[in-house]
């Protein structure tokens, strides 16, 4: 594939591309999909926040 220049490889039509494209990016965002827990830290941080909360209110 290296050495075929743009006239001499296959083309795809739009709506090809376009569901190629769209395929990509669903296994992408599965994937990268951000871990919904909070890291230790600042789920201890929350909680004292949630505690002081109370004591106030």
């Amino acid at each position: 594939m290296a050495g075929l220049s743009a006239n001499e490889s296959e083309q795809i039509d739009r709506r090809t591309s376009r569901s190629i494209c769209d395929a990509v990016g669903e296994r992408l965002q599965q994937s990268l999909r951000p871990d919904p827990r909070l890291p230790t830290h600042l789920e201890q941080l929350m909680d004292e926040l949630e505690k002081r909360d109370r004591e106030r209110g």
